[in-house]
């Protein structure tokens, strides 16, 4: 145990990569991103394959607290993303980040409620993109895991609290269809959800999970409910 800092140990790579610049990743600042090794999700449209897959990193929370104290002031905000940051030992790192002053955003998929539960109690979060990857009857086809209770109750915790989030989800026309894309937007309606729902479609890479190609169905988007909350990206 590394009395210092709080993190399991100085050695363990958990980091698989850090993207030193972004405007686009953390809605309106200047931020970095740190990519965490290894998901419990194993989405056949995913393009982070190697991330997804990798037992460990290529650096320690000590490396990446070591590059942000070379742009304090150069950098606002800090993107933790993955994999699935929220498996790792997020809570003291994040706690050294803010030490630093730079904001925090999270993108996960939300099967950590546990974890999710203590970042918002110690107010460490600035900002949360949550990936809704699908409704519940398709939630294990889609993600290849049993989490969807899991998410359930991390978007709970997300709308009882007072953090700045985003619900998304990643379209294939051939997995998902207009009713499932209705029945999210349901699910959200029902539990108060109002913000803007943003659908970001498929993107072909010769890196993803599954091997997918372009949907070879068409997408409706006018049999969407609610079209003008959606934002598509």
């Amino acid at each position: 145990m590394n009395t210092d800092s709080g993190f399991n140990s100085k050695n363990d790579k958990v980091i698989y990569d850090i993207t030193k610049f972004t405007h686009l990743d953390y809605p309106n600042h200047l931020a970095a991103i740190f990519w965490f090794s290894g998901c419990n999700m194993r989405c056949d449209y995913c393009y982070n394959k190697d991330i997804v897959f990798a037992k460990s990193g290529n650096y320690t929370f000590e490396d990446a607290l070591d590059f942000l104290r070379s742009r304090v002031n150069l950098l606002e905000g800090v993107v933790l993303s993955g994999g699935e940051a929220t498996l790792h030992q997020l809570q003291p790192f994040c706690q050294a980040i803010k030490a630093l002053g730079f904001l925090i955003k999270l993108d996960t998929n939300g099967t950590n409620p546990q974890m999710m539960q203590k970042l918002l109690e110690a107010k460490l979060i600035d900002y949360i993109a949550l990936d809704y990857k699908a409704p519940a009857d398709k939630f294990e086809q889609i993600t290849h895991s049993r989490k969807y209770r899991e998410f359930s109750q991390t978007l709970d915790l997300l709308m009882a609290s007072d953090v700045k989030f985003e619900v998304r989800t990643t379209l294939h026309a051939d997995l998902l269809d207009e009713h499932d894309i209705n029945s999210i937007i349901k699910d959200l309606h029902s539990r108060g959800y109002e913000q803007p729902y943003f659908i970001q479609d498929f993107r072909e890479t010769q890196n993803n999970i599954g091997d997918l190609k372009q949907a070879k169905k068409n997408f409706d988007k006018s049999l969407l409910l609610e079209a003008k909350n959606i934002i598509w990206r």
